[in-house]
């Protein structure tokens, strides 16, 4: 790479990370800010400092089981005089978030040779799943793959026109019947018609269900057995969305959904208007399921592939 594109490389970067840093907002200001306050003064390596340390990770959902074991490191290293400042502090936290997130930092790759390659669409009610369907649309489309929607969310009312508003907006088909019909029906009639336009994609939208609602759940099962069926290898990805916002509630709705139909990817939301960001700390040691993208607001492009690094630099910037 020569200098002139390593600059424009390192421009561009800097400008994706002051437009993550600018999103992630109350997180970075519970959170990043707070550990920076905490840890880059002139501190001494105390209890005093270890329990706030504990306080700001545990506010930030990062979760017991990860906030156990950074504090854990901290002490030992503490102990052993490996740490010679809070700076040290700083730079040991940062690297350790690094690198529990790093190993689900894994894109969705679309194999066409699987056309259509299905994925179906998962979570509760208000987590932001259909505008993340329609933000995927708007992404494949640009990333030049021929897709299609299916509105197997017949459950709520108003679910199908939703969908159609975004299919038409991007100028995708959208295979849909009518509020209460079958889903699973729909979601086989949308697989045909998509084998047969020769369809890459096929986004399958599904009842937005809260995980104690047993019919809706079995309904879930029986729209995946029915892909299966046409399709032994699909859906090549089940999706699920997760609000943010929700913390610790979103990692339960996650176990009871992976339990019922085998989550293979996430999409985190609404990261922009939380201060509990750190749940993707939580979720990325417990499950080490991959997160595929995160949202970060409204536009059409905030809609971001997660990238482990970029996250946390924008949480706590690297200090020089």
């Amino acid at each position: 790479m020569t200098h002139s594109h390593t600059r424009k490389f390192d421009e561009a970067r800097r400008g994706v990370m002051g437009r993550l840093t600018a999103k992630l907002g109350a997180t970075r200001d519970a959170f990043g800010r707070g550990l920076g306050d905490l840890l880059l003064g002139r501190r001494e390596l105390d209890d005093e400092l270890i329990e706030a340390l504990e306080a700001l990770l545990l506010t930030a959902d990062a979760g017991i089981e990860v906030t156990q074991e950074i504090i854990e490191t901290v002490t030992e290293q503490i102990a052993r005089r490996q740490l010679a400042d809070s700076a040290a502090v700083y730079a040991l936290v940062r690297r350790r978030l690094g690198e529990i997130l790093q190993p689900c930092a894994l894109p969705l790759t679309i194999a066409k040779e699987c056309a259509p390659f299905v994925i179906m669409v998962v979570g509760v009610n208000g987590v932001g799943k259909t505008t993340t369907i329609g933000k995927l649309v708007h992404r494949f489309k640009t990333e030049g793959y021929k897709t299609m929607l299916a509105a197997a969310d017949t459950f709520r009312a108003a679910a199908v026109e939703q969908l159609q508003v975004w299919g038409e907006r991007n100028d995708v088909p959208v295979i849909a019947q009518q509020t209460g019909a079958d889903a699973a029906a729909v979601t086989h009639d949308a697989v045909q018609a998509a084998k047969a336009r020769g369809t890459d994609i096929l986004i399958v939208d599904t009842a937005g269900r809260q995980h104690t609602h047993v019919d809706l759940m079995q309904e879930l099962k029986k729209i995946k057995r029915v892909i299966a069926k046409i399709d032994a290898n699909a859906p090549h990805e089940v999706l699920m969305v997760l609000d943010a916002g929700t913390g610790q509630n979103a990692l339960s709705q996650l176990h009871h959904f992976n339990e019922a139909v085998g989550i293979t990817g996430l999409c985190l939301t609404k990261l922009d208007g939380t201060a509990k960001g750190g749940i993707l700390l939580a979720i990325a040691r417990d499950t080490r399921l991959p997160i595929r993208f995160i949202g970060l607001g409204e536009d059409l492009d905030d809609l971001r592939q997660f990238d482990a690094q970029e996250f946390v630099d924008a949480l706590m910037p690297e200090q020089q």
